[in-house]
């Protein structure tokens, strides 16, 4: 596989990609990352796995950071 990632330069390890998903979560990707994140993700099993978990919690913090709020403005 790294001989292969090395010819194709928008192909990224899981390790890679794992970065990426958590880099998107602070900031905006360039095109190329996007782009290399987007084929990683068709090709790969784990990672989508991965990105949705980041993505649950991400919503469950959010929640979490609200609860009791409208409660609090009575």
């Amino acid at each position: 596989m790294n001989a292969l990632m090395k010819k194709l330069p928008l192909m990224r390890s899981c390790k890679e990609v794992a970065a990426l998903v958590i880099a998107r979560e602070d900031r905006a990707l360039p095109l190329a990352e996007q782009l290399a994140l987007r084929m990683h993700m068709v090709i790969c099993k784990a990672c989508p796995t991965f990105e949705r978990q980041v993505l649950t919690m991400r919503n469950a913090m959010k929640q979490w950071r609200h609860y009791g709020a409208d409660d609090s403005a009575s």
